[in-house]
């Protein structure tokens, strides 16, 4: 990747942007934009099966700067593709909705242990190339949630590959659910250079669980504690870009602030991390990211992510009260117990959680008919 526009330290990732009702508010995602870029920042990411994403793009940034001034990535999810024609339409819709000309980052979305064959099969690969060779992309590579095991497999068999996206958190780089410390050093065994999604989790990082806020509080009661978690994701070898998710102005002039002048973990401050690491092992909450890729795909329109993120305030801060508030206020929007256990949300889940038996234990635990816990 010698392309000398580089995606900055910082990426601002447009998946959580702010909401006016059901709509994406663009004003204020208009003030974010001028803002980040304003700080030195210039590289976008977004993606087709974000909802309104793409278009909250064209209007934002690309209709008010010129395209020189920033770099950015979309991805195609085959995996929501019927068929090859529909995953391949994917490309231009994004051109259309973004209105970009090109994409500096052209991504094939969410490969995962099981799934990835698909792509394989509907000749995306291929496909990505031929628009690269026609300098509609200027870099081509993948997202990816599964094991180091597939990694190498995929790395091997796709050397096209100029990059790949890697959930890295603190949180998660010793899980061995999630492995991203093996599959960040598979990518460097490869010599490929990473960008990083997730990196506060989801936002679970910047508001931890009790005990590790205390012991961040202690090491640095100045520093936010999701500083140390976009810190501990830039301090890595090999990182090009520290994708961070934001929806207010103020998580935009947080992030840009601190990798702005980015240090990189001392030895000391790596030693409250392990500690911190060692205090969310013992939190056993559910590791929802609220990417919001299973909402289209439930027919009863449960909203999981809103239910994961109740069951958390209890399971990993014991906020009995709040989080038997917050359920009630998703209950409303659909019911949970009206899942018909069709399994199709946990075949897009990233972080392959068992949302079935998951909403089973949020029902008898928060719900209305569930016993007390006092």
């Amino acid at each position: 990747m010698s392309d000398t526009k580089q995606a900055a330290r910082l990426g601002f990732g447009m998946m959580r942007l702010p909401r006016k009702g059901p709509f994406i508010d663009i004003a204020e995602t208009s003030k974010m934009v001028d803002t980040f870029l304003e700080a030195g920042f210039n590289h976008f990411d977004t993606a087709f099966v974000y909802p309104g994403s793409e278009k909250a793009v064209r209007k934002a940034l690309v209709e008010r700067h010129p395209r020189e001034s920033f770099t950015l990535a979309t991805k195609m999810h085959a995996v929501t593709a019927p068929s090859r024609s529909v995953a391949e339409s994917q490309f231009s819709k994004s051109l259309a909705k973004t209105g970009a000309g090109y994409f500096d980052y052209y991504l094939l979305h969410a490969l995962m242990d099981t799934g990835h064959t698909l792509y394989d099969r509907f000749h995306l690969w291929d496909f990505v190339a031929k628009k690269k060779q026609d300098g509609l992309i200027r870099h081509m590579g993948f997202s990816f949630h599964g094991s180091p095991k597939v990694l190498r497999k995929l790395l091997t068999e796709h050397p096209e590959a100029e990059f790949v996206l890697l959930q890295i958190n603190y949180a998660d780089w010793n899980d061995p659910k999630v492995d991203s410390r093996g599959n960040y050093e598979v990518a460097r065994e490869f010599g490929l250079p990473v960008m990083i999604m997730e990196p506060v989790k989801g936002g679970r990082l910047a508001n931890p669980p009790e005990a590790v806020k205390r012991l961040l509080r202690e090491a640095n009661p100045d520093a936010s504690y999701a500083s140390w978690a976009l810190r501990f994701a830039a301090s890595l070898d090999g990182v090009i870009t520290v994708l961070s998710g934001m929806s207010t102005l103020d998580q935009v002039k947080d992030n840009t602030h601190i990798l702005g002048d980015l240090k990189p973990l001392s030895a000391e401050e790596r030693a409250v991390i392990s500690r911190a690491q060692e205090e969310l092992g013992k939190a056993g909450g559910i590791p929802c990211t609220a990417c919001g890729y299973c909402l289209p795909e439930c027919p009863q329109k449960i909203v999981i992510p809103e239910i994961f993120e109740a069951m958390n305030l209890w399971l990993t801060n014991g906020q009995l009260q709040e989080a038997e508030s917050e359920y009630a206020k998703a209950e409303k929007k659909a019911d949970p117990a009206s899942c018909l256990e069709c399994g199709r949300c946990e075949r897009v889940c990233p972080q392959s959680i068992g949302i079935r038996q998951d909403l089973k234990d949020a029902i008898s635990r928060l719900g209305s008919s569930a016993p007390s816990q006092s």
